[in-house]
């Protein structure tokens, strides 16, 4: 599990070292939620919840997939 701020991410691990990179998740105040995308538009979903994403949370969530993978 990698983490940057409320930003988290699980990452296979190999013999080898990394693996591919899971889904990638934002702590809110209901939990852990993904980003899913329904009709073009962004949402968080989490267990028993989800509320839409800000274009904000959208590019947080990006950017650290981004990072993530280019440091692995």
């Amino acid at each position: 599990m990698f983490a940057r701020d409320n930003l988290v991410a699980l990452v296979e691990r190999t013999e080898a070292g990394y693996g591919s990179i899971g889904g990638t998740g934002i702590w809110t105040e209901r939990g852990l939620a993904y980003l899913v995308w329904r009709d073009e538009e962004a949402y968080l979903a989490g267990k028993g919840f989800e509320q839409p994403a800000t274009a904000e949370e959208v590019a947080a969530i990006r950017r650290f997939s981004e990072d993530l993978k280019a440091a692995l």
